[in-house]
């Protein structure tokens, strides 16, 4: 298995948002899919942030996603 795991400031800085928005965001029901790793340690699959950037593409700012 090739599958990279990038690390919450990692992430952070590919989709421009704040670390601690990815934290909001897996507190209140993770709407961007993370991996688990033991009791502490929180990582995000490449893949899968690829998959939410191309599910939240929007051609007017009317649009929802």
């Amino acid at each position: 298995m090739n599958t990279k795991l990038l690390t919450t400031k990692e992430t952070a800085n590919i989709l421009s948002v704040s670390e601690a928005f990815l934290e909001r965001d897996r507190w209140a029901g993770a709407k961007i899919p993370f991996v688990k790793i033991g009791s502490r340690a929180i990582r995000y699959r490449l893949k899968d942030l690829e998959d939410y950037i191309e599910k939240h593409i929007a051609y007017s700012t009317s649009e929802g996603c």
